[in-house]
This record gives C-alpha cells, structure tokens and sequence, in this order.
C-alpha cells in the first residue's frame, strides 16, 4: 500500500523529484487563507518545535483555522493551545491501515484546508499532506524531506537556520510569514496544575525544586545513573535545593529510584505524570536538567530555565529554545558522525558531573539576580 501511495503522490505532482518551483512563485505570498493543516506526527520533542510555527499563522491569519495532525501522546501538549483550532488525532502505525487512511482523508478534506505544511518531511506525513487535497501544499525541499516526502508539495523550501524550531518556521516563507521572534505560548491544563500542587504542598519543599529528567528516547542519548545522583547531592549542598526526579515507564521508573537511593535523601522520586501534569510541574521549577529529550523541550516551552546535556546531535541544532538555557557539551572528539547519532556511546560519557553543577550555579544565578 506504502508503494502504491508513493507513486500516486510522484503523479499527481506532475514533476520529476527534486524539480522545485522558482523562488519567485515560492515567494509568493498567499494572504488570506481560511484554514492550514501542520503535519508534524512525532516525537513529543519535535511536535514542540512545531509550535512556534502555529504562533506565527495565527498572528498571521487571525480569522484562519489552524489543524494539526499527530501521532499518539504527542497530541497532549498541544491539547488547549490558542493557537490550534483542531487537533487531528493518529494512532501508531496508521499508514499501515487503509481504514485509518481513509478516515484522514475523509476528517482532512471536511476541514477543507487552503494550506497544507509538511514539518517532518517523511514518507507518512508526505501522505498526509497529500490527503488534506490542499492546493498549496508545503515542505522542505530534499535532502531535508526524505522517503519522497517531496512529491506531495506544492512548494518546496530550502530552509537555512540552523535550529529545527527556526528551520519550522523557515516552512512558512511561501505565505510571506517572516517570524522575527517565535515563541511557544504553551497552554495551561488546570487539573494538572491542581493535582502537581498538592502533591508539591505535601512534600513542604521550602522553594522551588530542581528537576532532573534521567530518560532519553535513544540509549545514546542516556547519560549515567550515577552522574545523576551524584548531581543531585551537588545541587543539594550548594544550593540546599530540593531536587524531583521525573520518569515514564517502568525501567525510568527504576532508574529515578537507583538515583534518588544514591542521592542520599538530596532527591524524590515523582509519581507517576502524564505530559500535561510534567508540564505544569516544570512551571513550578527552578531548573529543569535533562539530556535531548521531548521533557527537556516541554521545560523550555513553558518558560522553565534548563540545563540540556548534548552528546551524539548539537544543541546548536536541537537545544533547549530560547534564552537562560544553558547547554552542556562534550568534547567535540567524542561527538559521532551522523549516521552513528543513535548507536553512540561515547558523547554522553564525556559530559562530568562538574560541567553540570557548573551550568546549573550560572543558571540559578542567573534567575536569583533577575
């Protein structure tokens, strides 16, 4: 079915791959669209890099609808957002589905939109962009979009920022958008922040914790247990600040209790959170310590000031968004090739406790003389 979709999208293109429209129509400016469909699918990371994109329609194109199709959980944190009118909601392997297929191409074509914008430039979100049946379809020209992504564009643009929250927005260039300043204007969830509150009141923590979130979604992303403890008895003796440890699943689980076991009482476990309740909670943060993951880039949209710990990709391209972050990197010796991002075991190990507790003093600081 995956083939078959693909060269339907390679017809109904009409132009070989890689044959893009020239700058001058993709200059063009499109000013009054009435209804624009972001595809970004997955993770929980790069759905939030998308946002800022959304922000700048909808100051745009104020009387637009703006929907957003997604995979899975990473639906919850645009759930609420002002900026997003409808949220089209994809389970796990839907491509793999024909009746899944046709239902988004049946709930897309009812929402009838003028613009389609393909940020993760693969084959499936190609497809989706492709069953909106919108008449200006966007994307990232090759190699960016990959999987043929590309045949279902409309436009296809080269973006040149470096960071994926500007390269998002770069997308929006064939509707004359030019965002100065993105920002994320993540919604609030009140039964979240009422249900992190009295969890935080029963714990009579004297100020505001520091969180540290131990999981990554690649092993290569992972940096050592015991780092993490033994930043959390660091933090605590020179800051006296009370330290949270975050997880999700059962084998975070485990490695925030390992942790806050060798902590020797300087951490505390979390309960089990959904997104939107770690949102709320990183609100109530001083710092948010993290490697690359979707929980790091959460603190950031809400504001929470962090430390990110980069090892296999560079924070230049996927930190922590916007200012008072500070990002932690290796040696640039230790950093893989691209191609061996996810297999990696060196990077992450040559980040020191030191390095850590050094980036958190500066951002605390920071924060106390603001």
């Amino acid at each position: 079915m995956i083939g078959g979709i693909a060269a339907k999208l390679a017809l109904r293109a009409g132009r070989p791959a890689g044959d893009h429209l020239p700058p001058e129509q993709v200059a063009r400016a499109m000013t009054d669209p009435r209804s624009i469909v972001i595809v970004k699918l997955s993770a929980i990371g790069d759905v939030l890099h998308g946002v800022p994109a959304a922000v700048a329609l909808k100051r745009a194109f104020p009387a637009a609808r703006i929907g957003w199709a997604v995979e899975g959980r990473a639906a919850d944190v645009l759930a609420g957002h002002p900026a997003i009118d409808h949220l089209f909601r994809l389970p796990r392997g839907w491509l793999k589905s024909p009746r899944a297929v046709v239902e988004l191409r049946r709930q897309l074509r009812s929402f009838r939109p003028d613009v389609a914008i393909d940020m993760q430039g693969l084959l499936k979100s190609g497809v989706a962009t492709w069953l909106s049946g919108a008449r200006m379809r966007i994307g990232a020209a090759k190699p960016v979009s990959r999987e043929h992504a590309w045949l279902a564009y409309t436009h296809a643009v080269r973006p040149t920022a470096t960071h994926v929250v500007d390269r998002n927005c770069d997308l929006l260039a064939p509707l004359g958008v030019q965002v100065a300043r993105p920002t994320f204007d993540i919604a609030h969830w009140p039964v979240s922040r009422l249900r992190v509150h009295q969890w935080l009141a029963a714990l009579r923590l004297p100020r505001p914790p520091i969180v540290l979130n131990p999981g990554a979604g690649w092993a290569s992303k992972l940096w050592p247990a015991e780092r993490f403890a033994a930043t959390a008895r660091g933090l605590h003796r020179r800051h006296g600040q009370p330290v949270v440890i975050v997880w999700g699943g059962a084998a975070e689980r485990a490695t925030a209790e390992r942790i806050a076991a060798d902590s020797f009482g300087a951490a505390t476990v979390a309960p089990d959170t959904s997104l939107q309740d770690l949102g709320e909670l990183c609100r109530q943060a001083a710092l948010f310590i993290s490697s690359d993951t979707g929980p790091l880039h959460l603190a950031a949209a809400v504001g929470t000031p962090c430390v990110g710990l980069f090892g296999p990709v560079p924070a230049t391209r996927n930190g922590p968004y916007g200012p008072g972050h500070v990002c932690v990197e290796p040696p640039a010796a230790l950093r893989p090739k691209w191609d061996d991002r996810k297999h990696d075991t060196a990077s992450m190990a040559g980040i020191t406790v030191e390095q850590v507790l050094a980036a958190a003093d500066a951002v605390l600081a920071r924060a106390q003389a603001a």
